[in-house]
């Protein structure tokens, strides 16, 4: 996953906060997304689609901090 590691970091976190407030009228679609999975109601695949582009920064920005905070103890843990 070093192509992630190549990622900057401060775009990450812009184009995560992006999508996850996009559109922010009359409401975000990841928060739409998220209610209807949490219904049942999450079966169109456009639907589907939706959550899956609008959350994808997201994981990605957490996989991302995620290999600097481990990066980052297997490095203090050598000294």
């Amino acid at each position: 996953m070093r192509w992630l590691d190549r990622i900057p970091l401060v775009w990450l976190v812009v184009l995560a906060l992006w999508m996850a407030v996009a559109p922010i009228t009359p409401e975000p679609h990841l928060i739409e997304k998220l209610r209807m999975l949490g219904q049942g109601t999450l079966s169109r695949p456009l639907d589907i689609f939706d959550l899956f582009i609008h959350a994808m920064p997201l994981v990605l920005l957490v996989l991302r901090l995620w290999r600097r905070l481990m990066a980052t103890r297997a490095g203090a843990g050598e000294s």
